[in-house]
């Protein structure tokens, strides 16, 4: 299946469910994927926006900024991420968040 192919597929889930943030984050990391950088961060934005305890959006939120050498954006989404995983108990994601803060700011 091709890219265009899963994100069209993920869009006509969300159409069906606006709230379905799974669906949301799968087109996020497709066009990030495709190096879209400002269309991915445009619905990791919109993801986190309508549900903030979405800790994995955070993490590759982040992961796509530090890729596009957008390093001061990126720790303040591993800052936010961190908070999110502390509040919703996700002790592995916080680890690998801030294992990923300690690499950028090394």
């Amino acid at each position: 299946m091709s890219t265009m192919d899963k994100i069209a597929g993920l869009k006509e889930i969300l159409a069906l469910d606006p709230k379905n943030s799974f669906a949301r984050y799968g087109i996020a990391v497709e066009l990030a994927s495709r190096g879209e950088t400002d269309a991915a961060m445009a619905e990791f934005d919109e993801l986190l926006r309508k549900d903030p305890d979405y800790t994995a959006g955070y993490f590759m939120a982040a992961q796509t900024l530090s890729k596009a050498a957008r390093t001061p954006e990126a720790v303040a989404r591993l800052k936010d991420g961190i908070s999110c995983a502390a509040r919703t108990g996700n002790r592995h994601a916080l680890s690998e968040m801030q294992a990923m803060l300690d690499e950028l700011n090394g």
